[in-house]
């Protein structure tokens, strides 16, 4: 405890209050107040003048027509802009999209590929071991018969044919595989075959079929322009003027001469057309 510092202890309960000490807190105030006289002065020495400015033409050297003709352009061109940028923005996503996907793609291709791969070589691990099985067993059965029929043989003979017996058993065993591999390759070429004969059999009815609708479309359009011509045909007209060469003759000459010559021309006509078709479609 500091030189003339006199504590006086203030019992509150559980609790224990120090009175500050008034010199130390005078001379602490003191020190303060003149902090703040010093920073006051500081302040008022440090005081910026007035500002003076050149007086200038605000606003740019544009006029107001100008700027308003340019703002109504940019407002004009801001939708295009959007657009554009939200076009953009939807090629960036789809082709990450479509980069994500062919990504995919490739893994689950790869996946494909090695499980094909793993499905073959087992496969083929089978097969192979299958045969050897079959090889095995075919010459335990043929030793049997061997030994069955050639009990007075030397063990020198025994050994060589048997030799002789084995290689020839898996030359046929390889002769009969090829021979099953070439049958199924041969029926595999007349299947595809078959296939090829009934699509191009296909294609042809269908060709004839629409060839043969349209010479039924055509038909029907020049038969409907061919009686069109006959009902629009009317007594006096220019199909009249020569039947005979004479027009002093009766009314029912008349009506027969332009009967008949009406007629003509409608089959004429009728002839022309269908003639035009076949050597169309021919």
């Amino acid at each position: 405890m500091p030189h003339g510092y006199v504590a006086v202890l203030y019992s509150l309960g559980a609790h224990v209050a120090v009175p500050p000490n008034p010199t130390r807190r005078a001379q602490l105030q003191r020190v303060a107040n003149k902090e703040l006289e010093d920073l006051a002065k500081w302040k008022e020495q440090h005081k910026p003048g007035p500002i003076t400015l050149t007086p200038q033409k605000l606003g740019g050297s544009a006029s107001e027509a100008e700027v308003r003709q340019k703002q109504q352009l940019e407002h004009i061109q801001s939708k295009y802009k959007k657009k554009l940028k939200k076009e953009e923005y939807e090629r960036i996503k789809r082709e990450a999209e479509e980069a994500d996907i062919l990504k995919k793609k490739a893994i689950q291709r790869e996946k494909a590929n090695r499980l094909e791969e793993k499905e073959r070589q087992q496969e083929q691990q089978r097969q192979q071991m299958l045969e050897e099985d079959h090889y095995l067993q075919t010459t335990k059965f043929l030793n049997r018969l061997d030994r069955g029929s050639s009990k007075r043989t030397s063990c020198e003979t025994e050994h060589s044919s048997l030799e002789s017996t084995a290689w020839a058993r898996s030359h046929a065993h390889r002769q009969i595989q090829r021979q099953e591999e070439n049958r199924i390759l041969q029926r595999m070429k007349e299947e595809q075959r078959k296939k090829a004969e009934l699509l191009a059999l296909k294609q042809r009815q269908e060709e004839r079929m629409r060839i043969e609708a349209h010479q039924n479309e055509q038909r029907r359009v020049n038969n409907a322009f061919l009686d069109r011509l006959q009902n629009n045909s009317q007594p006096g007209g220019i199909y009249q003027s020569g039947c005979l060469g004479n027009m002093h003759f009766s009314a029912d000459s008349w009506d027969s001469c332009h009967s008949t010559w009406r007629n003509y021309l409608v089959s004429s006509f009728r002839d022309f057309f269908l003639f035009s078709i076949s050597h169309h479609f021919i």
